[in-house]
């Protein structure tokens, strides 16, 4: 089980009695659920990364059902089955989006809540941005027209209408994928514009809906990076350790402490906050 596998990879980590540790036997898990990424070709982190967050989170939703079915048999002495679709990768990564939709004819207000685990944020630049321009492109309202109207129920018809969104529930981890891969002229080609990030006090309070009370400030932990082009490339992660708070960098088999300074880096892909 891939679970069980992920589960050794990070305590052989942990343990530290290697100056490196190959993640070969969980890929080699990983594979045989997710036959796409068992081929030694190219692979996209951010899809690799959501398809490892789903299956965790089936492997662990499944141990914590059945825990509590055991709990709940031992204390009425009757066995129940627990329908509870959560586990430590929602209580961790899972937030919650709500698009605001207003038609523009009737100016009947719905809201569609969204769940997501990462963040996929436009880059409105080609040379240089800030991590906060990059939210503001994403959460600034919009207005949809002819092939994107909205069916109203209140009109009985398609209408235009705007579409904001907010964060309903901030999750304890949020991860942002810069979106580098972009169609520009009937082309896709790699953005490597610089997107300055801060490492610390990201306050997300002006995207977070007024009934969320999740703590809005965030600090950065993780930071993966690619360098190389559309077809081809290498990737490597930029880890903040908890207790010493210093930062890492993984590279294949090269494990090396580095400043504080080298983390800002133009290769930056995935974000850890």
């Amino acid at each position: 089980e891939s679970a069980t596998a992920f589960g050794c990879l990070v305590s052989d980590m942990w343990l530290g009695e290697f100056d490196f540790v190959s993640p070969e036997a969980f890929h080699s898990v990983f594979g045989k659920r997710y036959p796409a990424f068992s081929r030694r070709t190219q692979h996209d982190a951010q899809e690799f990364l959501i398809c490892v967050l789903d299956d965790l989170h089936e492997a662990f939703k499944q141990v914590r059902a059945q825990l509590c079915q055991e709990r709940q048999s031992s204390a009425a002495g009757a066995s129940t089955r627990s329908s509870s679709g959560t586990s430590i990768i929602t209580h961790l990564f899972e937030g919650q989006l709500s698009y605001a939709i207003r038609c523009l004819t009737c100016k009947a207000l719905s809201d569609r809540p969204e769940s997501f685990t990462v963040l996929s944020l436009p880059i409105p630049s080609t040379r240089v941005c800030s991590l906060q321009d990059c939210l503001e492109c994403f959460f600034q309202p919009d207005t949809l027209t002819r092939n994107n109207q909205i069916h109203c129920h209140w009109c009985g018809s398609n209408q235009d209408a705007t579409v904001e969104a907010s964060i309903t529930k901030a999750p304890q981890i949020i991860i942002f994928h810069l979106k580098r891969f972009a169609w520009q002229d009937k082309h896709r080609r790699k953005l490597s514009t610089t997107v300055c990030y801060p490492f610390s006090d990201l306050d997300l309070s002006p995207y977070i809906s007024t009934s969320c009370h999740n703590n809005t400030e965030y600090s950065l932990c993780a930071v993966v990076n690619h360098a190389g082009d559309l077809d081809y490339g290498h990737y490597t992660a930029f880890c903040k350790h908890s207790i010493t708070q210093h930062w890492y960098s993984f590279d294949d088999a090269q494990v090396t402490k580095i400043p504080d300074s080298a983390v800002q880096a133009d290769t930056a892909y995935l974000l850890f906050y």
